[in-house]
């Protein structure tokens, strides 16, 4: 099992910038698939990001497509989520995901571990 904790969320303006980070810890962080899922107020938790092992291979959401970027760095056991052009819509609590595989994913149920989340509000 691998701990995560989530950092960065926050209050900001449409179309604002906001950077996330997510800190591992208890296992080799390079043998993780990442991802970032978001869970808004009524809402089923929904893919956001995920990215490789080791940074080859990057997937996105439609709706965050190339204004959200997902990025790791192993020798920190660390994965971000630098978020630009936000708006309203993106607001829910953000939750980065360990998967034990070598293989992305876009399904929730496809991550082993979780971290406890960061709130997002966006305001318009």
């Amino acid at each position: 099992q691998v701990q995560l904790v989530e950092s960065g969320g926050g209050l900001v303006q449409a179309g604002d910038s906001l950077s996330l980070s997510c800190a591992a810890s208890g296992r080799t962080f390079s043998n993780y698939v990442m991802g970032w899922f978001r869970q808004a107020p009524g809402k089923e938790r929904e893919f956001v990001a995920a990215i490789s092992r080791f940074g080859g291979g990057r997937n996105y959401a439609d709706s965050v497509k190339d204004r959200f970027t997902i990025s790791r760095d192993n020798a920190k056991s660390t994965v971000y989520l630098q978020m630009n052009s936000l708006n309203p819509e993106d607001t829910a609590v953000y939750y980065c995901a360990a998967r034990s595989r070598d293989v992305t994913s876009t399904l929730v149920s496809a991550y082993d571990d979780w971290g406890q989340g960061t709130q997002v509000t966006v305001s318009s």
